[in-house]
């Protein structure tokens, strides 16, 4: 059954599970906050722990709203786009030959054929993407493998609106979403590895937040980076 504390004008929904300590979060875009507590906790109890934490929640939620946000991308001459945590201008050309997208230090060229249109383009713009990731998510899999002790199975790319990542325990397998190509590469490697520690650990319980203190140290600085980098046009969540 799920229950809900208000405070004031904050909602907060709380959620009981297996895990010794009380953990408070405040989730982006919109400033969503849910609480998780041990079984056994009173809901007084976790009412009065999030009453003492009401100044965080409201800064945590003040942050979110004046985070940068993208607008929707048209793909079109001398707009901005993001690859790997750097913005770049993007240049399109025309041309009668299948179209490709290159890349230098300060610019993305788009070359599609005459008349294409804005969903051509953004199919374009999509494939490449996944061709980035996918030549980088393997390389991090292999290094992760080894220090983590487990072995994935496969993973996927694709569109996803609520998560970075997620993790399927019992068949090995992880699913990214393609727009991490636009975030630096060490956070790509913070969500590959979170999944990963997911086949070690399925829930977010004190176990999975030790493992991740044992092998990634700065992981909470790495998820505190990528939610304040600039948001997508979609409503992304960490």
């Amino acid at each position: 059954m799920s229950e809900t504390i208000q405070l004031g004008e904050i909602s907060i929904a709380v959620t009981r599970k297996d895990v010794k300590h009380v953990h408070l979060s405040v989730h982006p875009p919109a400033g969503r906050v849910t609480l998780v507590a041990p079984m056994s906790t009173r809901l007084d109890v976790a009412r009065a722990y999030a009453a003492s934490r009401i100044g965080w929640i409201r800064d945590q939620q003040t942050k979110l709203a004046e985070q940068a946000r993208e607008a929707p991308r048209e793909f079109i001459e001398r707009e901005s786009h993001y690859l790997w945590g750097r913005r770049h201008l993007l240049t399109v050309t025309e041309r009668d030959a299948k179209p490709v997208v290159t890349v230098d230090h300060k610019r993305i060229t788009l070359a599609v054929r005459p008349g294409t249109d804005h969903l051509g383009r953004a199919r374009v713009m999509h494939e490449w993407h996944k061709s980035l990731l996918h030549e980088l998510v393997p390389r991090l899999i292999d290094k992760w493998q080894g220090r983590l002790g487990v072995k994935v199975g496969s993973y996927f790319l694709q569109r996803m609106k609520t998560k970075w990542g997620s993790c399927n325990h019992e068949s090995g397998t992880i699913r990214l979403n393609t727009e991490l190509v636009k975030k630096p590469k060490d956070l790509v490697e913070y969500v590959v590895m979170h999944e990963m520690v997911h086949l070690l650990e399925p829930t977010h319980n004190d176990r999975f937040i030790t493992l991740l203190d044992e092998h990634y140290p700065t992981w909470r600085e790495a998820r505190t980076e990528l939610n304040a980098l600039p948001l997508g046009a979609e409503e992304w969540t960490a």
